[in-house]
């Protein structure tokens, strides 16, 4: 049974014209992923890596210079493909002289809602997001981990398929972090998608089932969290109730010894940022060799023209 992608980047391509005679820039070199329905999709990378722009870019904020995006099988250039969209900007603006009730029945009404269904829908947000104590209270006085919140609830306020969250915690305290982490984890279970970036990679290992590594605009790494954190030529075993004379015979005893329960074997983990930070070095790293190997071909060129 095929299942239409919620998300669908296809060799995506963006170019700027950079200033000052520098000619074009490329942003995204030829991005590809997908995203499933009801999957927490996690692009991490350094500043000025791309994410944002492949962002904007399935937003339909640019146009792609090559490539193509899609929401739900429809090209996210046209307008109709936003209506299944939620978003919530790194730097989300709100009007700070307005309550948290007042300014989630203001997007409501953005979106089309009135009545019964507006102020329904409105209760319905305010509790999910935790803010119902506060819905009283001007924007003005919130911090900043409760103005992150108030944001997703007008991101969610059409109630969309998807969700695209553009550094959520940015800014937020440790505790701030963790509700929002928790309200990603319950929107799972409702069945969104979201689409998230951050800089925070020790929540992403947390929250997301699939994560891309973009870095200088291409898409170095992508897959499922367990194989990108496994560690491939080494095997972990966890015992329980293991003497310490049987660890030098685990493989022959494990099976015979009737106190001895084996939890898992498989492959250990390292950390997201572990893998990150390896991967953005060997970039940076065969760049720098390609360079040299450029620059020393055009000496031997130089020099055999002079003689």
């Amino acid at each position: 049974m095929n299942v239409t992608p919620a998300v669908q980047v296809k060799s995506l391509v963006k170019d700027f014209k950079g200033s000052f005679g520098q000619g074009w820039i490329r942003a995204v070199d030829k991005v590809s992923f997908e995203i499933a329905p009801g999957e927490v999709y996690g692009l991490i990378g350094p500043n000025g890596s791309g994410k944002s722009t492949t962002m904007k870019a399935l937003l339909g904020l640019v146009s792609p210079t090559e490539g193509s995006c899609a929401i739900f099988g429809r090209d996210s250039s046209k307008v109709d493909s936003r209506q299944d969209v939620g978003f919530l900007p790194e730097n989300p603006y709100f009007y700070k002289h307005l309550t948290g009730e007042e300014t989630v029945r203001f997007y409501g009404k953005l979106c089309g809602m009135k009545g019964k269904a507006l102020h329904d829908r409105t209760r319905e947000l305010l509790e999910l997001v935790d803010l119902e104590s506060a819905r009283s209270r001007r924007l003005g006085g919130y911090s900043k981990g409760m103005l992150q919140r108030i944001g997703l609830a007008q991101a969610l306020v059409q109630d969309p398929r998807l969700l695209i969250l553009d550094e959520p915690t940015a800014g937020v305290d440790p505790i701030g972090s963790r509700q929002i982490r928790d309200l990603i984890f319950k929107l799972k279970d409702r069945g969104f998608t979201v689409f998230l970036c951050s800089h925070l990679l020790e929540q992403v290992q947390e929250v997301c089932d699939r994560v891309g590594i973009i870095h200088k605009g291409s898409l170095v790494r992508e897959g499922t969290l367990e194989d990108l954190i496994a560690i491939e030529d080494q095997t972990e075993i966890i015992l329980r109730n293991a003497t310490p004379g049987l660890l030098d015979k685990i493989r022959e005893l494990t099976q015979r010894e009737k106190d001895v329960e084996l939890l898992r074997t498989g492959n250990p983990r390292t950390t997201l940022e572990r893998l990150f930070l390896r991967e953005t070095r060997q970039r940076d790293q065969q760049g720098l060799e390609e360079a040299g190997s450029e620059a020393a071909g055009e000496t031997k060129t130089s020099g055999r023209d002079c003689s």
